[in-house]
């Protein structure tokens, strides 16, 4: 199998992520009705595999790096808590699996592995119930304390990776150790974070963000249209180049596909049509490709806002084609997602690697 290429001259060699980590379940309802108060209803209970969205990121990153817990090519790893039961030793024992270092994700007991029921109307809305008392909702602020340490061991270079579904109040203390150990930062958010993270200074503190259309229109007060987004990336701009200088942005488009922007240039990659069997989990594969050929020293954008090559050969590029390949699986996590796969993906559909991604390949060991 062959993964992106980590040696002595790639820009980064660590990732340290905190967020959620857990498990949870799909229900398709029967009627589009909503559901009321007190009613109960039937619904088909899905054959899907839902994870959490620091375990979906840090998933394709160590396999597209091909990590090793021990930290060489690539070291990754997670601050987490679990609970003391099924659903906690399973996701632990997956990441282990995928050559993640889980020697600090901690159980807690008396408290439940994070876990969402999700369900879904015939038309496709939705919603979800997520535990609020569990294990990683007790990650505290003391729990980062020290990483400074840590994300300079060993010389490392070193992603700092903060997510949702544990506290913003963890996840900006994180950023601050990040900050004082001169990491590369990087977050995502869900819709009613984006204010209070403004208000505290948290975009601030950030090399990348990662954020849906919804998200980046709060958090520069105008909605993306697809008809006219040349509006909505200006004013995206105006942010980075007034107050977010250093900031680079992935927003996710849907069947857009995603644009990347800095204060000084954007582009946009659409997305392959595919037979979607699920959308859920799109948006962290997007992010995990991002950042894995980001720290294999692919280029985040094209000098040009126009690809005419028909070649994958930006970050954004590969996370976009990634996240597509994502959705031909119900689950949040493609099991065959790799190197390999992505190609024979886009070789169906008449698109390549670019020449300098094919440069950075080589086979794991």
């Amino acid at each position: 199998m062959r993964v992106l290429k980590i040696d002595a001259s790639s820009p980064y060699r660590q990732l340290i992520g905190v967020g959620g980590v857990g498990t949870g379940s799909f229900f398709a309802l029967e009627g589009n009705r909503t559901l009321g108060r007190n009613e109960s209803r039937l619904g088909h209970l899905l054959d899907v595999r839902d994870y959490c969205k620091l375990h979906i990121v840090i998933h394709y990153v160590a396999r597209l790096l091909g990590a090793k817990a021990s930290g060489a090519p690539f070291h990754v790893v997670p601050i987490a808590r679990v609970g003391d039961d099924a659903a906690g030793r399973q996701v632990v024992k997956e990441m282990s699996d995928t050559g993640i270092d889980v020697t600090c994700v901690r159980t807690l007991p008396g408290h439940p592995t994070l876990f969402s029921v999700c369900f879904q109307y015939p038309d496709g809305a939705g919603g979800n119930i997520t535990t609020s008392n569990s294990a990683a909702a007790a990650l505290c602020a003391t729990d980062v304390d020290g990483l400074v340490e840590m994300m300079n061991s060993e010389g490392r270079r070193v992603i700092a990776l903060a997510v949702p579904e544990v506290s913003l109040e963890v996840r900006h203390q994180f950023l601050r150790a990040a900050t004082d150990a001169g990491a590369f930062r990087v977050a995502s958010f869900v819709p009613a974070e984006i204010e209070p993270a403004k208000r505290s200074g948290m975009f601030n503190s950030l090399d990348l963000v990662s954020l849906n259309d919804e998200e980046a229109g709060e958090l520069v007060g105008c909605p993306f249209s697809p008809d006219n987004p040349e509006v909505f990336v200006e004013k995206c701009q105006e942010l980075l180049r007034g107050a977010l200088p250093g900031l680079r942005m992935v927003v996710s488009a849907g069947k857009q596909g995603a644009y990347g922007m800095t204060a000084d240039l954007w582009n946009h990659c659409p997305a392959p049509d595919v037979q979607v069997a699920s959308t859920a989990g799109a948006g962290d594969s997007l992010l995990g490709g991002v950042i894995a050929t980001l720290a294999a020293g692919v280029p985040f954008l094209r000098d040009s806002v126009e690809n005419k090559t028909r070649s994958i050969g930006t970050a954004l590029d590969f996370g976009v084609w990634l996240a597509s390949f994502k959705c031909l699986s119900p689950h949040t996590i493609h099991p065959s997602a790799c190197i390999d796969s992505l190609a024979d993906f886009a070789r169906g559909r008449e698109w390549s690697f670019s020449p300098e991604i094919e440069g950075r390949l080589t086979r794991s060991m």
